[in-house]
């Protein structure tokens, strides 16, 4: 289920105080103090709740069997892995006679998103590309977990399912899915789909020379990335959500981030968390570029056909797909020599 792509989810509802507390009895987490809904919740499945014990956040009503499972697989590997900041430990329960449904508690952890528009309001130019590098190394610690072979995790064996065929074949079939899908809601040319297959033709051997699977968070975006001023500078203090993981192909995490940055006309930013990411050129040396294509030309389709869908086009209507598309495909190329 981790590289499904929800686009919607059924809210917690209304919860009462006697329901919290008893939550909080079945962990002996203390008495109640208060609670308040999330201003980022995961597909409003969040709620801070605070007590003599300490701040939780609970998760609750599954988009899908196993997610918790899933998620607390993740979260631990993580936390005793690679040192990135998560919400461990990720409490469990699978009864659903306190709220009707599952749910997971977790510690809520300290720093604010970095699209919070208080923080946004009184960053300077360099704090901001600070913040940038400092997701750049985060995201890079995340990727030294390795694995054997790609695939998803199977909450029902609690091991790693590897995708059908190869990892080339099913990424290749989903973009060629979002591609299709693409073209129900928007005019999808014959020079479109040429250059999709150019891209995906020139990149291949190189997909399927990939020996080394990492973790893939999925959906790396500042929803999901908590921040803090030290003393040393700005530093990553959280990274949440870990619903649509999985085990491929690292650079797939980079492109959600070098996008959103880039529409919003932050390029400095963008280079600086490509730069703190690649580091050095080992990375480029290793098709790096190519790679980076491939998942950007991923992220645009869906990000396309969802705007598309929905009526929600914030660019020039006239571009043609592969018009709008290719200034971001080759962004790695060019801001990282720059």
């Amino acid at each position: 289920m981790t590289t499904t792509v929800f686009f919607a989810s059924k809210s917690l509802g209304a919860l009462t105080d006697s329901q919290l507390q008893r939550m909080l009895d079945r962990f002996g987490l203390g008495r109640l103090l208060r609670s308040a809904p999330t201003e980022h919740g995961v597909m409003k499945q969040t709620l801070f709740v605070t007590s003599t014990a300490g701040e939780f956040v609970l998760k609750g009503n599954p988009l899908y069997p196993g997610q918790w499972r899933e998620e607390a697989y993740f979260i631990r590997h993580l936390h005793a892995n690679t040192g990135v900041k998560v919400p461990y430990p990720y409490l469990i329960d699978e009864s659903d006679d306190i709220f009707g449904w599952s749910y997971a508690l977790m510690p809520c952890l300290p720093g604010r998103h970095i699209h919070d528009p208080e923080l946004l309001r009184v960053l300077h130019h360099e704090d901001a590309c600070g913040i940038a590098a400092a997701l750049g190394r985060t995201l890079l610690a995340m990727h030294g977990w390795k694995v054997e072979q790609p695939g998803e995790f199977d909450p029902d064996s609690s091991h790693i399912r590897p995708f059908a065929g190869s990892y080339t074949a099913w990424l290749y079939g989903t973009i060629h899915d979002w591609l299709d899908d693409a073209a129900k809601y928007s005019v999808i040319t014959d020079r479109d789909k040429a250059w999709v297959e150019q891209l995906l033709d020139s990149a291949q051997t190189t997909m399927e020379r990939l020996d080394s699977p990492a973790f893939v968070m999925g959906d790396f975006k500042p929803e999901n990335v908590l921040v803090q001023q030290t003393d040393r500078g700005w530093e990553v203090s959280g990274v949440i959500d870990f619903t649509t993981s999985y085990f491929g192909d690292a650079v797939a995490d980079l492109p959600k981030l070098t996008a959103l940055c880039l529409e919003r006309g932050e390029e400095e930013q963008a280079a600086s968390f490509l730069s703190a990411y690649v580091g050095d050129s080992a990375p480029l040396q290793e098709g790096f570029l190519e790679r980076f294509r491939v998942h950007m030309l991923h992220q645009r389709l869906l990000r396309w056909g969802c705007a598309q869908a929905m009526k929600q086009v914030t660019w020039d209507p006239e571009l043609s797909f592969s018009e709008w598309a290719e200034p971001y495909t080759e962004a790695a190329a060019r801001l990282l020599r720059a």
